[in-house]
């Protein structure tokens, strides 16, 4: 297939929410009190809800910035591309790298909104409601035929997370931003019955649970004082513990509809992850009680998982050992992990190196997204315009180049992941 002629959906993107994005839904009573972005004496900006401080108001947003500045964290919206914010420019960007559609995950609320809970539920849900108004009209609304809409569970309380998935599955939202790993959180387990409410409104919905590396709070790092390239190696490793977690879990038997996607998990490892589950299975089963009927863990995971990758050339190179209808890409824009803007020649040397037809590639680039997320961009553009090639020529003259952006000396990139951390795990990022 000729790089040009691909087409693109992205089930991994990241959006820094705007200042105003509370205006238009959140009750009136409630806007003196909703989080607010502060522009800081320091020229830094910081949300600030109540007495916490989110320091990081873009983290790791560093597309468009030189690989010399991934270690400084962007300590305003000065610091990043207006794309990461604002609708308009995404849309540029994503046009400039031959990008279709996005599915973009939550910054300082968390990826499961935790930062939404309080001692008042009506304040609480009134926030987590208007958070997902917004992202559903405003940001995925402005260009159904770019977006994928996903909202934020309300991670506090299973039964009106249940009637929140019911809400947005009813305007076409089938995807869910979920922990990785609630009891990390101080919430029940995913073996416990307090999730049950969810399982259904999720397979009665045909929603997707989409659990984010990270989203759990909690980081692999193996001591205090290792080097950074630690955490960041070890990061996939959440993502492949939640995946045994949940493929071991009675939901999993319980509901065979269940959909469940290893957001920014990579792809390389699960061929022997399979491997290993299905060894534990012949080995254990007997005595563990664990019961798939007639089929294997590796049969299972399949009916069950979507996963995705950003280029993964071993994880392409063994698909049809994962499972070629169950991996998507991502573009993972704009984190310092993206290959924008030249993702489509990144994952084209990939894909021509381990000779994949073009069937194939269209359900990894494409097709597997728009199937599993219930999402048809081409009911708003024509498929012929929706190319790598096409999407780029629209966007000739849109400035992509590489600039140094950093205006702050503080705030180094391991600072904001335990920081962040932090305010995913419910512990306060920093007190006002």
């Amino acid at each position: 297939m000729n790089k040009d002629d691909m087409i693109l959906i992205s089930v991994d993107d990241h959006v820094v929410e705007p200042p105003d994005m509370f205006k238009n839904h959140l009750p009136k009573k409630y806007l003196d009190e909703a989080p607010r972005l502060v522009h800081n004496e320091d020229g830094s900006d910081t949300w600030q809800f109540r007495d916490v401080v989110i320091p990081n108001v873009a983290l790791n947003a560093v597309a468009g910035r030189p690989k010399e500045e991934y270690g400084l964290e962007p300590q305003g919206l000065d610091e990043i591309r207006p794309g990461c914010w604002k609708v308009d420019e995404r849309v540029k960007d994503m046009n400039a790298g031959g990008i279709l559609g996005s599915m973009c995950f939550p910054s300082f609320p968390g990826f499961a909104g935790r930062l939404f809970a309080t001692e008042d539920p009506e304040f609480s849900l009134a926030l987590l409601q208007a958070y997902n108004d917004w992202h559903v009209e405003e940001w995925c609304g402005a260009y159904p035929a770019r977006f994928i809409p996903m909202t934020l569970p309300v991670i506090w309380d299973a039964e009106a997370c249940a009637a929140e998935i019911r809400r947005n599955a009813e305007r076409g939202v089938h995807a869910l931003t979920f922990s990785e790993n609630p009891a990390a959180m101080g919430y029940p387990s995913f073996h416990d019955g307090y999730w049950d409410p969810v399982w259904k409104a999720l397979v009665d919905t045909d929603t997707v649970m989409n659990v984010h590396i990270g989203s759990s709070g909690k980081l692999a790092i193996t001591a205090p004082d290792a080097p950074m390239d630690v955490m960041i190696t070890l990061q996939p490793m959440n993502i492949v513990q939640a995946a045994a977690d949940l493929l071991w879990s009675a939901p999993i038997k319980k509901y065979p509809d269940l959909k469940i996607a290893l957001s920014e998990g990579g792809t390389g490892w699960i061929p022997y992850f399979l491997e290993r589950a299905d060894r534990t299975y012949e080995m254990h089963s007997t005595w563990t009680g664990q019961d798939f009927g007639d089929k294997l863990p590796s049969e299972v995971f399949r009916d069950h998982f979507l996963t995705c990758f950003i280029s993964d050339p071993v994880g392409v190179a063994l698909r049809n050992q994962i499972g070629i209808d169950n991996i998507c890409w991502e573009a993972d824009y704009p984190h310092s992990d993206s290959m924008w803007p030249e993702a489509p020649e990144q994952l084209d040397e990939v894909l021509k190196a381990n000779a994949v037809p073009d069937d194939e590639i269209n359900k990894m680039t494409f097709e597997n997204a728009m199937r599993w997320y219930h999402w048809d961009p081409f009911s708003h553009i024509a498929r012929d315009q929706a190319t790598v090639g096409a999407l780029r020529k629209a966007a000739e003259g849109h400035d992509v180049s590489i600039q140094a952006l950093s205006h702050h000396e503080k705030g180094s990139r391991g600072e904001a992941l335990h920081a962040a951390a932090r305010g995913n795990s419910g512990d306060q990022p920093v007190s006002a």
